[in-house]
């Protein structure tokens, strides 16, 4: 007979014992050593405590449901099924022995090669517990220093956002930037007189959320709200329910999706109406409009009143609004057509500079084949191309005679790097987009989303040092060898974690608003004058100059940015 004891998400993951000391034992150990309290009537041969985890995919393919009429309804009835979904894995902290491990594979219908046995706990989400008892110099060491995101140095608080992003164009750069000033804007649209209306696509929100709040506001005081909210975002499905509901109980206008294609995109359109006059502020991002990941994730939020993407980012709402993908757009670039051919053209267009073309990219994942194909093809006319990809990357860099000029760095450090850059050429020339989108197969032909270029040369510089500036990560960046592996940098090299120079850079910078901004490259300065030289290099590649010396062979043969 095969006894189950279900631990319930009530029961505390950690059971603390009487102690000077932090002294605890998990509560799934202690229900397992004291389960013949519970089955006292049986002798209990073997015990072991595991954990399943489940298909998590939903499809709307076996639903008899009219899915325009009643998708939100469709949703709540799928989410149902997912704790009933096919298991995937079953992890358990100690060996089963043979009795209890051909039960489990019978009744939960696994194989042996979807059983994982770990030493360390399977379930960590316990560190909030833990650190609440932990002695400080422990806590130090092994926590990050507490950090928030800092004011913008280039935002007044003392004007109104509206006023101020009519003036000029704002970037603000998660998480070393606070997100307030956009939720600022959409405070004061919800109450401004000359604010028609706030359109915005919505993929992602946190628990708590005060955008909702302000444009349930703006919607109540008669404004025109429209929220294309994105019901599939995968785990926050629920969550998204509920802000819709909450969305529509205020009087905004909801779209809930283009039928098989998620909507990915972050963007959102304020209109007013000015002596008689339209006019558009437009914010356009790479992340979520999710008020907790932006203390965590790396992302631009674009704001802007160019009134030619304003244009554009009308006519994608509208489009949205009677599911039309297939939409022109003069400037911005959208999936799931359009996006992939102008970036396929504008890789075409460096290969034909050859050796002065340049292409970099910062990307979270690379898996579609056709943009791989067409990097190569530029690798072998000679443009020197570097890629950040954080993520899954399906091609291999500096392989002679096809990949050569193509080098992949990889940074994963305390935030997840999420922002999404393409950038194509030099100089006056050079063609610089932020996207929501990653160049993956799903991204380019069955998601929206949407890239933005940027116009505005104060902040094309922004993005340039900082995007320049991550290839000097010398502690948290890998590089990618012709084999596929990762490897270290030099351990000869200055120790710069580039995160944490932008976090100081982003304390300076507010403490010392406006005018006492530091320019990234001025804290990097004080390097040995050998590095130095080595760094100087790597900025030279990225902006198009000749470089002697430039190649190195890493330790796989291949060449990479320890180099620089």
């Amino acid at each position: 007979m095969l006894g189950l004891i279900p631990v319930p998400d009530t029961v505390p993951e950690l059971i603390f014992l009487p102690s000077e000391e932090a002294r605890f034992i998990p509560s799934a150990k202690l229900i397992r050593e004291y389960a013949s309290l519970i089955f006292d009537m049986y002798t209990i041969k073997d015990k072991a405590v595991f954990y399943v985890t489940r298909n998590a995919d939903i499809s709307f393919e076996d639903e008899d449901i009219d899915l325009v009429d009643d998708f939100r309804s469709t949703m709540k009835k799928l989410l149902k099924k997912r704790s009933r979904l096919e298991i995937v894995r079953l992890e358990t902290e100690q060996r089963l022995n043979g009795w209890l491990k051909e039960t489990l594979k019978s009744k939960l219908k696994i194989s042996q090669k979807q059983i994982f046995c770990s030493r360390s706990p399977i379930a960590m989400n316990f560190d909030v517990f833990i650190s609440a008892v932990i002695d400080t110099k422990l806590k130090n060491k092994l926590y990050y220093k507490p950090f928030q995101p800092q004011s913008s140095s280039d935002i007044s608080a003392h004007e109104t956002m509206l006023g101020q992003s009519a003036r000029k164009d704002l970037l603000l750069t998660y998480p070393y930037e606070s997100m307030e000033p956009f939720l600022r804007m959409i405070r004061e649209a919800a109450s401004d007189s000359s604010v028609v209306s706030i359109k915005i696509t919505i993929y992602r929100l946190s628990n708590r959320t005060k955008l909702v709040e302000y444009l349930c506001a703006a919607a109540e005081n008669g404004k025109e709200v429209v929220v294309l909210i994105e019901l599939r975002a995968r785990f926050d499905e629920q969550n998204n329910i509920d802000w819709s509901e909450r969305l529509e109980e205020a009087g905004c206008k909801l779209i809930y999706g283009i039928g098989d294609y998620k909507v990915h995109s972050k963007l959102c359109l304020i209109t007013r109406k000015i002596h008689g006059d339209y006019q558009f502020i437009t914010q356009v991002g790479t992340g979520n409009y999710n008020e907790k990941t932006t203390e965590l994730y790396t992302d631009f939020s674009l704001i802007t009143a160019n009134q030619e993407i304003g244009k554009d980012a009308a006519n994608f709402f509208k489009n949205m609004t009677i599911s039309n993908l297939r939409g022109e757009y003069r400037h911005l670039l959208a999936a799931p057509f359009g996006m992939k051919k102008r970036l396929i053209e504008l890789i075409q267009e460096e290969t034909e500079k050859r050796e002065n073309g340049r292409i970099s990219m910062k990307i979270n994942s690379i898996t579609d084949v056709d943009i791989i194909h067409k990097l190569r093809e530029a690798s072998c006319a000679g443009v020197k191309i570097f890629l950040m990809v954080r993520g899954i990357c399906c091609m291999l860099p500096g392989i002679p005679g096809e990949t050569e000029n193509i080098h992949i760095v990889s940074i994963v450090g305390r935030f997840l790097e999420h922002s999404r850059i393409f950038r194509f050429g030099i100089g006056r020339e050079q063609k610089l987009y932020i996207s929501s989108a990653d160049l993956m197969t799903r991204n380019m032909e069955r998601r929206v989303e949407i890239a933005c270029p940027i116009y505005s040369e104060e902040i094309r510089n922004k993005i340039n040092e900082l995007f320049d500036a991550m290839f000097y990560d010398t502690e948290k960046s890998r590089i990618m060898q012709r084999d596929g592996i990762y490897s270290r940098k030099p351990g000869n090299l200055n120790k710069i974690n580039i995160q944490e120079l932008f976090i100081e850079r982003a304390k300076v910078r507010a403490a010392t608003a406006p005018k006492g901004s530091v320019r990234l490259k001025d804290r990097l300065r004080p390097l040995a004058e050998a590095s130095a030289l080595r760094f100087h290099r790597c900025f030279t590649m990225l902006k198009g100059g000749k470089s002697d010396n430039h190649h190195f062979a890493g330790p796989h043969g291949t060449q990479d940015f320890s180099e620089y």
